[in-house]
C-alpha cells in the first residue's frame, strides 16, 4: 500500500502496485488476516462476487445441472488414484496429519479441486445408462499454497472456485458437454463486459489428468493474460482408475467420459483490471450492488422536498427490479461523489430544486463521464436503456483494447525477443520440440491453439512445416 501523502500510480504506470491500491480503496477485501493469502471479503466485494455466483447458478440451472456440496476434507487414498492428477498438485497441497494431538492413520488432503473428493461417490451414484448424464456442480473455496507473490482475486491461497462436473455415455455426448460450457462461459462473460479468448492448452500446460484443457483467458492492461477459468475433457482418465461405470443395455459395464468446467474469483479481479481507471472501479450494471446511486442537490429552504423526491425515485426503481440507493449522509455533494466513483457505481442520479421543476433527474454515467436528464415520467424504461448501454459501452471498449495487444508474428528471423505486454498470433506445427523451442527463445508461453477453428494456415514459425495451425502466445500473470 502507498505511503500516506505518495500519489498512487497510474494503471498505465504500475499495474500491479495501481490494481492492489484499486482493490483497497474500493473496499474489496481485507488483506490483513494473518494467512499470506487468505483474505477477508468485505461486505462490498462479497456481494459482488455473489451476484457473480448467481449467473453461473442461472446457467447451471438452465442446463439441468443440480448443486451438491462435498467434504472439504480428501483422504490421500482416494487423492492418489490418479497418478497424473496428484503429480500435478503434489508441490501445492495443504495436509491435515493430526486430529487433535493423534497423528492420523491417513493423511487429509485440503481440496486444491474436486475430483478425487467427488469421483469415489459418482462410482456409487452411476450404475446405469439411465443415470446419465450425470452433472452436477458446487461453489466452494479451494485451498492451494500458491507460492509466487499473493494479489488479491488473482493469486490466493483460499480461493472462492465454481466448478461443474459432468459424466457421459461416449466421448460424443461429453464433447457436446463442453460445447454447452462455451456457450455458459459466453453468457457470464457477457454479463461481466469482459472479452475473453478459448485456447486448446499445450500438453504440457493442460490440467493434470484431462485429456485435453480449453483455456479461457482475458488480457490484462499491462498486456499479460488472465486466466479466468478452464473447461476439461477427462475421457476415462478419472473414470477408470475410480471405477466410474455403467450398465449398456445390452448388459455390458463400460467406464464413463468426463467433463469439467471451473471458475474463480478470478472473474472479479478480471473485472477491476480490465474496467477500472484511476479514481476507481467501473462495475458492470450487472454486478453492481447499487446500479444507481441518488444524491440528493438540496438548500436549507428545500431540503425536505428535494429528499422526498429521492425517496420516491428510489421506491419506484426498486419496484422496476434497479438495484439503488440514496445517498443522505451529512456531507457535501462533491465528496459523495467521489465516494461512488470510487466503488464503481454504473449510474449517478442528482436531484435538485431545479430538476424537480422540470420533472427530470440529472444522470452521469461512471463508464465514460456522459451527463444528461432523464425525465421522471419514464425513470423505469430510461434507466434500464441506460444501464443497458453503459452495458454494451463496456463491453466493446474492452474488445477493442484488448484486439490491440495482438500481434502476428511469421518468423523468428532477425527477432531477439518479444515485447512485453504483446500477445503474439503465430503458426505453429503442433510439435512439442518446436513449441519448446519458442518458449526458451522469447521467455513467453503458448497459451494454446483456437477452440473455435481459426481458417488460417501457414508455415510453422519454428520449423517452417506447411499447412501448420494458428496458435497464441503471451505472457502470463
Amino acid at each position: 500500500m502507498q505511503e500516506s501523502g505518495e500519489p498512487m500510480p497510474t494503471k498505465e504506470q504500475d499495474f500491479g502496485e495501481w490494481y492492489n491500491e484499486t482493490v483497497d480503496k474500493a473496499q474489496l477485501c481485507d488483506k490483513r488476516y494473518p494467512i499470506k493469502g487468505m483474505n477477508v471479503w468485505t461486505p462490498y466485494g462479497w456481494k459482488i462476487m455473489s451476484q457473480i455466483d448467481s449467473f453461473l447458478r442461472r446457467e447451471m440451472e438452465a442446463t439441468e445441472h443440480d448443486e451438491v456440496c462435498f467434504p472439504l476434507l480428501i483422504p490421500e487414498s482416494e487423492f492418489k488414484k490418479e497418478k497424473d492428477h496428484i503429480k500435478g498438485f503434489d508441490e501445492e497441497v495443504y495436509w491435515v496429519t493430526h486430529a487433535g494431538l493423534n497423528p492420523l492413520d491417513i493423511r487429509l488432503v485440503l481440496r486444491p479441486t474436486s475430483e478425487t473428493a467427488m469421483y469415489p461417490m459418482f462410482s456409487l451414484w452411476v450404475r446405469s445408462h439411465q443415470d446419465l448424464p450425470l452433472k452436477v456442480f458446487q461453489i466452494v473455496n479451494t485451498f492451494r499454497y500458491e507460492t509466487k507473490q499473493t494479489r488479491a482475486f488473482m493469486r490466493v491461497r483460499e480461493i472462492h472456485f465454481f466448478e461443474s462436473h459432468t459424466c457421459h455415455a461416449d466421448r460424443e455426448d461429453a464433447e457436446r458437454q463442453i460445447a454447452e460450457d462455451v456457450e455458459i462461459v459466453d453468457a457470464v462473460c457477457h454479463d461481466l463486459c469482459l472479452p475473453y479468448s478459448l485456447l486448446i492448452r499445450t500438453d504440457w500446460d493442460k490440467f493434470p489428468g484431462a485429456y485435453y484443457t480449453v483455456g479461457i483467458d482475458t488480457i490484462m492492461p499491462n498486456g499479460r493474460t488472465l486466466q479466468i477459468g478452464s473447461a476439461h475433457y477427462y475421457s476415462t482418465n478419472f473414470s477408470i482408475p475410480y471405477n466410474i461405470t455403467y450398465e449398456t443395455e445390452s448388459g455390458e459395464h463400460v467406464n464413463v467420459h468426463q467433463t469439467t468446467l471451473g471458475m474463480t474469483e478470478r472473474l472479479l479481479g478480471a473485472v477491476i483490471g480490465v474496467h477500472a481507471d484511476d479514481t476507481g472501479l467501473k462495475l458492470p450494471p450487472a454486478i453492481a450492488p447499487q446500479q444507481v446511486v441518488i444524491i440528493p442537490i438540496f438548500k436549507k429552504d428545500n431540503a425536505e422536498l428535494v429528499t422526498d423526491v429521492c425517496r420516491k425515485v428510489a421506491a419506484e426503481l426498486k419496484r422496476g427490479g434497479i438495484r439503488v440507493k440514496v445517498d443522505e449522509r451529512n456531507d457535501r455533494p462533491g465528496s459523495k461523489f467521489f465516494d461512488w466513483e470510487i466503488k464503481g457505481v454504473p449510474l449517478r442520479f442528482e436531484i435538485g430544486g431545479k430538476d424537480i421543476e422540470n420533472n427530470v433527474v440529472t444522470f452521469a454515467r461512471r463508464d465514460n463521464g456522459q451527463k444528461g436528464t432523464l425525465g421522471m415520467d419514464s425513470l423505469v424504461s430510461g434507466t434500464k436503456l441506460i444501464l443497458d448501454q453503459i452495458s454494451a459501452d463496456m463491453l466493446a471498449a474492452a474488445k477493442e483494447r484488448q484486439n490491440g495487444f495482438i500481434d502476428e508474428l511469421t518468423t523468428m528471423d532477425g527477432l531477439d525477443s518479444i515485447a512485453d505486454g504483446r500477445i503474439v498470433k503465430i503458426c505453429w506445427c503442433g510439435n512439442p520440440e518446436c513449441g519448446h523451442k519458442f518458449e526458451d527463445k522469447y521467455d513467453i508461453k503458448i497459451l494454446g491453439t483456437p477452440f473455435k477453428p481459426e481458417n488460417i494456415t501457414g508455415k510453422c514459425i519454428v520449423c517452417g512445416k506447411e499447412g501448420s495451425k494458428p496458435a497464441y502466445a503471451a505472457r502470463t500473470l
